[in-house]
């Protein structure tokens, strides 16, 4: 069975996912293991303080990390899987040259997931197990999007959180 979402839940989840921020901190975590708050900046020097604490922030909303006592931000599970969805996208973006031969992780991994986001909505239902073919280096690589895609869909059934779209507020 394959859970199919809508557009706005699509643009939603791939926008945080994609956040540069969030990819750093979650991948730097599932490499080399807790960090201490106060050594965010130093482990992350790349990122401003702003920065941080926005990705802490919505790692911790969204059950990707949690505070251990006396080890700091460590991957809860629904963290690791998604340090798994990262790593398989990006192993796939560089095995295809996507979107570039040279690339930074980070933005390796946004093109993937927008590469995947049209064939996760019910709208696209007719073009799931096809991906906008244009946008595609080749059919083989296509068929290589199946692990990526599998791994997106699994994250977000079990992290529906990640796919809610915000109610705007009412004007007074």
């Amino acid at each position: 069975m394959t859970t199919l979402f809508t557009s706005a839940e699509v643009r939603n989840a791939v926008e945080l996912l994609a956040s540069r921020s969030l990819i750093r901190l979650v991948t730097e975590i599932d490499d080399n293991g807790a960090i201490p708050p106060r050594r965010l900046a130093g482990t992350l020097p790349d990122l401003s303080s702003h920065q941080l604490r926005r990705a802490a922030e919505e790692a911790r909303a969204h059950g990707l990390v949690r505070t251990a006592p006396g080890a700091g931000l460590e991957l809860t599970e629904s963290g690791s899987e998604l340090a798994d969805l990262y790593d398989a996208a990006a192993r796939w973006a560089r095995r295809h040259a996507y979107p570039a031969p040279v690339c930074e992780f980070s933005s390796r991994i946004r093109h993937v997931l927008d590469l995947l986001a049209p064939s996760l909505a019910t709208e696209r239902a007719n073009c799931l197990s096809r991906p906008s073919a244009a946008r595609l280096p080749s059919d083989e690589a296509e068929a290589d999007l199946v692990r990526p895609r599998a791994l997106l869909i699994q994250w977000l059934a079990g992290n529906p959180q990640a796919t809610r779209v915000s109610e705007p507020e009412p004007v007074a």
